[in-house]
């Protein structure tokens, strides 16, 4: 069933994550990129809020992966990253790849969107559209209007790597004109590929559930404007997860869970 609860703070927490950075600088090089660029995929970031505790959530999960992997709409590159909140932890079965600070996530949405509770399984694009995460023709039409947005340029590219670490670069330009915002901040989320669980509890007790791009850890790590863009290299521990099963997001969005102007990905066997 589709479960609704009620907003707690709407600031999200910000998580310690194992790394050292290297350095830090301004950069005004990078520009933002039109979606209408020959070649250019404009890159779309399709959040899930969903819950092993959900029986609704399944399906959801399931349009996700086939987004993920098959890239149904033409022309951008959709970013996915499956969110799991815990407020279902309490009936029956708790979820192991729950977090509260997602919910804290979920309902920082909340707010913009001017709903007065949270659901699951709720899906979002760019931090502009939300509807329930399975209703795939819902999804398709908010990634297609999506992508008709001027992008800031935001690329990851790793130097040096080991069997525990990963050395990046992250480079985002500036906002956009077309830009509501003053200014944004530029956020790192590490997330596994894929994830399993044999549910033994709740509204799903007995599946086996599938998941992709389960969301770990999300911190802010710098910002832009209008004028000035972001440049950092990042030293990231991979000691605890298997590297191959690692992707690395990074994502430039307005504060408070709005409006997301850019993002990319990598993933930690490439």
């Amino acid at each position: 069933m589709v479960r609704f609860r009620m907003p707690v703070a709407v600031l999200f927490a910000i998580a310690a994550l194992w790394f050292g950075s290297l350095r830090y600088l301004r950069v005004t090089s990078a520009a933002p990129m039109p979606s209408s660029d020959e070649g250019y995929r404009a890159p779309i970031l399709v959040e899930l809020f969903t819950s092993e505790g959900c029986s609704s959530c399944p399906p959801a999960d399931a349009l996700l992966e086939k987004l993920d992997l098959d890239q149904p709409v033409s022309g951008p590159q959709l970013i996915v990253l499956s969110e799991h909140v815990d407020y279902w932890d309490d009936i029956g079965w708790r979820d192991p790849y729950s977090s509260h600070e997602l919910s804290e996530r979920q309902s920082a949405y909340a707010a913009q969107f001017g709903q007065g509770s949270v659901y699951t399984p709720q899906m979002v694009v760019d931090g502009q559209y939300e509807f329930v995460g399975s209703d795939e023709r819902r999804a398709t039409q908010a990634i297609r209007d999506a992508a008709k947005a001027m992008k800031s340029a935001v690329s990851i590219s790793s130097s040096v790597r080991d069997e525990k670490t990963i050395t990046l670069h992250i480079q985002a330009g500036p906002l956009p004109p077309s830009a509501t915002a003053g200014s944004a901040s530029v956020y790192l989320a590490i997330a596994d590929n894929s994830d399993k669980s044999e549910v033994g509890g709740g509204e799903n007790s007995g599946r086996t559930l599938t998941h992709v791009a389960v969301l770990r850890n999300l911190i802010r790590i710098g910002g832009v404007d209008t004028t000035a863009g972001f440049s950092r290299d990042m030293k990231i521990d991979l000691d605890a997860r298997d590297q191959r099963n690692a992707r690395i997001v990074v994502i430039v969005q307005e504060a408070s869970a709005g409006r997301v102007w850019g993002a990319a990905l990598t993933r930690g066997s490439n």
